[in-house]
This record gives structure tokens, C-alpha cells and sequence, in this order.
């Protein structure tokens, strides 16, 4: 992206202040605030008049005086056709850039008075904002407004009905021939704005809500994306962009953008289906947007050069835009960078390995995933952008993971499409981006989808962070019984099987996630998940945790602080779990060396026996009791069991059998944790407790990310297992 600004100051057109609030234009001698939104503006465009239009210095007059009635106004910036400033020749009106698109009207409006008011015939009219811009000529004998692709050149005549090639740097350079120009690399803050005013632009009039809105801009980057990427001759116009139709060709103003806006909604469908024939899951409903309102989207992103954007910059902008959309109604669905990107970093995750996250929200974890591999692509293909063999290498490196190892569930459709698109602008990876339950068989996925690579058993990596607190029940989802974690658990202290469905009527999401992660990963596969901690810690979790301890390894266990979901609006305490999963044989064998120490504990205290005997004692106790008040009060048993007399006693009675009982099984678990510990493999776990992790409770950035300090070590830690 060129520096307009420095430049300027580099060849003597503006200066500064030392705290660059005040800015100079030197030719014409002027000093300006430059604080003010519009005067960036007008600063960039008076600098792009000269070093783009190649129009002298002379020539353009800043905050020119306009008469209108009785009040005096002032044009941002007048070009002048001859040396004196006599005849001006294009009337500029600029406009900070979060102006909506309504002001941005209304400023066209103004621009068109003041071209009126001014003496001479006032040719071309220009109004930007830095990020839309739009041009007109200008007939002071008819009040219409003939819309052009651009204002000429310097020295130019003739202007083409388009603006934007391919390859436009390349092509030769003729005096008194126009120049066209290439898509531009523009930065983060930019990219967003133009997101967000081409979204607010959609759904302000009131056709479409935000929500629709969303969607629909969401299809003009897919096809302004799909666009860049057609294969072109140097000098091709793109077809994303507003070409024009002379007078000529229509004298009727209102019938000419009729025409122009049919169009180009037909380039853009034709862009839309070509490249959906290729993924039909990104999009599977049509453009319902009017011509018109594709037409104002596309003024916003017609010059941008998505392609060539720096990927976190363009992928920064799309969340933030998106996040500014979603996080309000979909806040759980975004988990902070400071986390994606602790879990992401430790993981060994390389091109060659097949990466799933089941509940993927907007795809934080898989474009982390992305921009690991192709970060590893590029330690191997440095001079990749400049050397055409480096790059043929490189491209495939990340590419081919992209379209063949990167797997994303989410169940939510719009959020779903968010994510693809996601993807999209970090350049590919949302082919395996599927709207799905995330808990339904891989059986279920592959069919509906026709996506053979959702297969149980062969990922190396799961990344995720599941909805915490959703109940799935067994009413609502048929599923539950099939999962092993959606069973009530077996309790070897318990006298008596229960008979009859062992299903639970419901269980906790995030619970079911854990056993469905499991299942997806290959033996010696890891999954980092974050889960609410209680599930580390509640005693009525501890049936949870043996099944964890079955089927993982745990790697490492890292405590976030309170605060960590709390600017997306979830107060629950989490943690970061790290779990290698065990092979079959291996869980095999440690259930059953699990079942032989209950066994032989149970023998060992005589348990069946003793419990059985103090049945039979309480039912004897009972009897005697009964029988002793029958005697003696002459009522029946039945009613003797009804007096409060007898119920107390009783109570008192089961409560002191009750206490022999949990003493009982307190020894036995304690003897089944010390045998479990002296016989079951041993292993060191990473613990960390992270308290400041990069943002506080507000999502505010704070000095201090103690997550960088821990991933290190827990990075140096995974590398090790092999050797532990």
C-alpha cells in the first residue's frame, strides 16, 4: 500500500507539526487541524491528485470560497484547467470515513451545489471518503448526473467506462492516455471500515435486518474473492466493479443505471455460481440482494486487493467486523485469540497432520491451525513470494492441508457460513467447514454431507472449545444412549444392579463432546479442549474423570482465570485440557486391572456379606421394635409404623447403619486410590494456573499475557512425552 503521506512530506507537498496535529500544505501555505476525520481525508486525496492524477500543485486550490445566496462556503478542493485558476475543471468534496451511506449522498448533493455555484464550467465532481468513492461529470445546461468510473488523468480526455485491470503497473504509459489502476493492499483498520459501512449500508433502509445483511455481504467477498483469483490477460478490467455506459450509448440517466446496475448483477451471479459449482456448501441459497444494493456494496470493495492483504490483517478485520455483528447474540461462538492461540502454538500441528475442531463456532481454531502450517511453509520456502519454484512448492504445502486435512462442525448455519467465509479470506480451507450437530455419528455427518473425511479414528489433532451447560436429553436427541458418557455409571460399592434402561435422562453438552472427541481421534492422537472446571472438581463428576483417565493420557492441565469468557458474556470457570489418547489395548487393560482391584477389594472386606448382614439386622431391629409397641399398644404393625414415635426410632436406626456403611466404602476407596496409585502407570502431568492471560473482563488488552510464558514450557513439555 503506498504511503501517501510520507511521501508527501518526502517531496515537500505537506509537513507536520512535531505532534502531527497540525498539518501544512505547503504550496498553497495553509495550516489545518489535523485531528480533524475529514482533513485526513481531504490530505490523502489532495496527495493522490498529484501523485496518481498528475495533476501540478499549481493547479489545485484547497478550501475554495463558494457563494450560495447569501452564505459563503468553502470546497475542500478545486482542480483548475489553467495555470491562473480560472476555470476550474474538478470539484472535490471529502468526507471522513465513517460516513453512512445516506451522508455520503447528501455530500454528493452538496458537491453538486457547489459545482453549480461556482463560476466556469465546473467538468467532473468527486466525492470520497477515503474508503468510497464516487465520480460524476458535470453539465451545467441539464441538472443530470452522468456517474463515471473515474476523473481523468492529467492531460487526459477521454475516460474508459472502467478503472480497475489486472496488471495496470505494467502496462505502457502514453501521455494523453488514461491510466488505469490495480486493486490495492489496504490495512486492517481500513478493511474493517469498509466491512462494516458496506453491512450498514445493506440493512439501514430497513429491506433487510442485520442478520440477512450479514449473509448477503457475506456472498459479494465470496464473489469479490472469487473474482481476483480468475485467471486474466494484463490489462483485463475485473469484473467486480462498477463499469459504466456513455451517454452515448443511453441518454437517459435514470435507464443508463438501470442498465449498469443489471450488469453488473450479472457479473457478480455469474461470479456467485461459478464459484459455488465448486463448493456448493459455502452458499446454498442465491443473491437476494437488488441490483442497486450490490451496486453499493460493491463501491466499498471494488478497489480493494483482498488477495494480496496481509493475512492477519484481512483475517483481523473480518473478525472484527464479524465479531462486532455477532458477539452480542452469539457471543459463546468466539473464543479469544489470547486462547486459540496458547492451544495452537503448543500442539506439534503440522502440514501432514488432519486437524477437527467439533464445535468449530467461527473458526478461530482452524485458521490458527492454517496460519501454523503455512507459518512452517514459509521457515521452509522463504523467498517464496519473489522465486516462482519456491512458490510452486510452497502453495501446496499449506494449500493441500487447507483442502484436505482442516475439519470444521458447527451446528449454528449462520455462524456456519461465517466460518467458511472465515477461511475463505485467509485463502482457502472451508471445503471441510460443514453445518452439522456436532454430536451425531460420523456415520450421520458422511451421509448428509457426502464428506468422507468426518471418519471416526483417524485425526491426529482435535482443537475446540464446546458449548458449555446445553442438557442434551434423551426426549430430544436419540443419540444420548449411544454415548458411553450418556449412560448413568456403574457404582461398584452398590449392592444391587439396577434392572431396566441404564440411559440417563439427560446429559451436560461439553460431557458428551469429551467421549465424541475421543472417538474422532486416531490412537496417539491429542485433543486440547477447554471445559468448565467443574467437571475437574465436582464429586459428581468423578465418573467423568475415571472415563478420561481410561481413554486419555493427560498431558496437561492450565487453569484461565474467572474473567477469561467474561467479555463474551460466560462467567464460567475454565480449564485448558491437554489428552493424548491411549491405545485400545492400553485402555483395555487398565479398565480391567481397574475392575480386579474393585474385585478383590470387595472380596477382601467380605463387602457382599457385610452388607447383606446389616440388612438383615436392620429388618430384625425393625421386626422387634414393631413387635415390642404391638404388645404393648395393641395396634396393628402397619399403623405402628405411622407413629412418630416409631419413625424416629427408625430414622435414628437406618442413619447409624448408614454411617457403617459410608465408613465402609470411605476405606474401600481409599484403598482402591492408594492400589490404583501404586499399580496403574504413573506419568507427570503440566499444571499451571494462568491468571493474567493478555485482556481483562471487559476484553480490554492488558500489559501482561502469562499464557505466552506457560505455552513455551508446555511446548517443551509435549515435545518430551516421546521420552517420558
Amino acid at each position: 500500500m503506498k504511503d501517501y503521506i510520507q511521501i508527501g512530506i518526502e517531496k515537500g507537498l505537506i509537513s507536520f507539526n512535531e505532534d502531527k496535529s497540525r498539518i501544512k500544505y505547503c504550496y498553497q501555505g495553509k495550516e489545518r487541524n489535523y485531528n480533524n476525520p475529514e482533513e485526513k481525508v481531504q490530505a490523502l486525496t489532495f496527495l493522490q491528485l498529484i501523485l496518481d492524477y498528475n495533476y501540478p500543485v499549481y493547479l489545485i486550490r484547497l478550501f475554495v470560497p463558494v457563494t450560495m445566496g447569501s452564505e459563503v462556503k468553502e470546497a475542500d478542493i478545486v482542480v483548475y484547467g489553467d495555470e491562473l485558476c480560472l476555470r476550474p475543471l474538478i470539484l472535490v468534496e471529502c468526507k471522513k470515513q465513517e460516513v453512512s451511506e445516506a451522508e455520503f449522498q447528501q455530500a454528493i448533493n452538496q458537491a453538486y451545489s457547489y459545482a453549480f455555484a461556482l463560476p466556469g464550467e465546473v467538468k467532473y465532481v468527486w466525492v470520497t471518503s477515503g474508503i468510497k468513492n464516487e465520480y460524476f461529470e458535470v453539465d451545467k445546461t441539464q441538472n443530470t448526473r452522468n456517474q463515471l468510473p473515474d476523473i481523468p488523468q492529467y492531460g487526459v480526455q477521454e475516460i474508459a467506462n472502467y478503472k480497475y485491470v489486472y496488471g495496470a503497473e505494467h502496462l505502457p504509459k502514453e501521455d494523453g492516455k488514461q491510466r488505469f489502476f490495480d486493486l490495492s493492499v489496504i490495512d486492517q483498520a481500513d478493511l474493517t471500515r469498509r466491512f462494516k459501512q458496506a453491512h450498514e449500508a445493506l440493512w439501514a433502509g430497513g429491506q433487510l435486518n442485520p442478520s440477512e445483511a450479514f449473509d448477503e455481504l457475506d456472498k459479494l467477498i465470496f464473489c469479490k474473492i472469487w473474482d481476483e483469483r480468475k485467471p486474466r490477460k494484463m490489462g483485463e478490467p475485473y469484473d467486480f466493479q462498477i463499469i459504466t455506459i456513455s451517454k452515448k450509448e443511453e441518454k437517459d440517466e435514470h435507464k443508463r443505471r438501470l442498465k449498469e446496475n443489471d450488469n453488473l448483477y450479472n457479473r457478480v451471479k455469474a461470479l456467485y455460481e461459478e464459484g459455488r459449482k465448486r463448493d456448493a456448501e459455502v452458499f446454498r441459497d442465491n443473491i437476494r440482494l437488488t441490483p442497486e444494493k450490490i451496486r453499493t456494496v460493491v463501491s466499498y470493495l471494488e478497489s480493494v486487493n483482498l488477495g494480496e492483504t496481509d493475512l492477519d490483517s484481512k483475517g483481523r478485520a473480518f473478525e472484527t467486523f464479524m465479531g462486532s455483528f455477532f458477539r452480542g447474540n452469539f457471543g459463546q461462538y468466539f473464543t479469544p485469540r489470547e486462547i486459540v492461540k496458547f492451544i495452537v502454538d503448543v500442539l506439534p500441528i503440522t502440514h501432514d497432520s488432519k486437524v477437527l475442531d467439533t464445535s468449530c463456532g467461527s473458526g478461530g481454531f482452524l485458521l490458527y491451525a492454517l496460519n501454523k502450517v503455512r507459518n512452517e511453509a514459509t521457515d521452509y520456502y522463504p523467498n517464496y513470494k519473489n522465486d516462482a519454484k519456491q512458490y510452486a512448492k510452497w502453495f501446496p504445502y499449506w494449500h493441500d492441508f487447507a483442502e484436505k486435512n482442516l475439519y470444521g462442525i458447527e451446528i449454528n448455519e449462520q455462524i456456519s457460513r461465517a466460518a467458511k467465509m472465515n477461511m475463505i479470506i485467509h485463502d482457502d480451507g472451508h471445503t471441510n467447514v460443514i453445518t452439522s450437530d456436532g454430536l451425531v455419528s460420523d456415520a450421520a455427518i458422511k451421509e448428509r454431507t457426502g464428506n468422507k473425511g468426518f471418519e471416526y479414528g483417524t485425526f491426529d489433532f482435535i482443537i475446540t472449545n464446546p458449548p458449555f451447560g446445553s442438557n442434551i436429553r434423551q426426549t430430544e436427541q436419540a443419540y444420548l444412549k449411544t454415548y458411553q458418557l450418556g449412560k448413568k455409571e456403574e457404582d461398584w460399592l452398590a449392592v444391587k444392579a439396577k434392572a431396566g434402561d441404564n440411559t440417563r435422562d439427560g446429559q451436560q453438552s461439553e460431557v458428551l463432546f469429551i467421549e465424541q472427541d475421543y472417538l474422532f481421534l486416531k490412537e496417539g492422537g491429542m485433543l486440547a479442549i477447554v471445559l468448565p472446571d467443574g467437571i475437574l472438581t465436582n464429586s459428581s463428576m468423578q465418573y467423568v474423570r475415571t472415563q478420561l483417565e481410561d481413554w486419555f493420557r493427560i498431558v496437561a492441565v492450565v487453569s484461565m482465570p474467572q474473567t477469561a469468557f467474561a467479555a463474551n458474556g460466560a462467567g464460567v470457570k475454565s480449564s485448558v485440557l491437554f489428552l493424548k489418547k491411549w491405545p485400545k489395548d492400553h485402555t483395555e487393560e487398565l479398565e480391567s486391572k481397574k475392575k480386579s482391584f474393585e474385585a478383590k477389594l470387595l472380596k477382601d472386606a467380605d463387602y457382599i456379606a457385610k452388607r447383606d448382614l446389616w440388612d438383615r439386622e436392620i429388618r430384625q431391629k425393625q421386626k422387634e421394635k414393631v413387635d415390642s409397641l404391638k404388645s404393648h399398644d395393641l395396634k396393628s404393625a402397619t399403623a405402628i409404623k405411622q407413629t412418630q414415635a416409631y419413625k424416629e426410632w427408625n430414622a435414628e436406626l437406618l442413619a447409624e447403619y448408614a454411617a457403617k456403611i459410608d465408613d465402609l466404602k470411605s476405606t474401600l476407596i481409599d484403598n482402591y486410590l492408594a492400589r490404583k496409585q501404586k499399580e496403574l502407570p504413573d506419568y507427570p502431568i503440566f499444571m499451571a494456573i494462568a491468571e493474567d492471560i493478555g485482556y481483562d473482563a471487559t476484553g480490554k488488552k492488558t500489559a501482561v499475557n502469562e499464557l505466552d510464558i506457560i505455552g513455551e514450557e508446555l511446548k517443551k513439555f509435549i515435545i518430551s512425552l516421546d521420552r517420558i
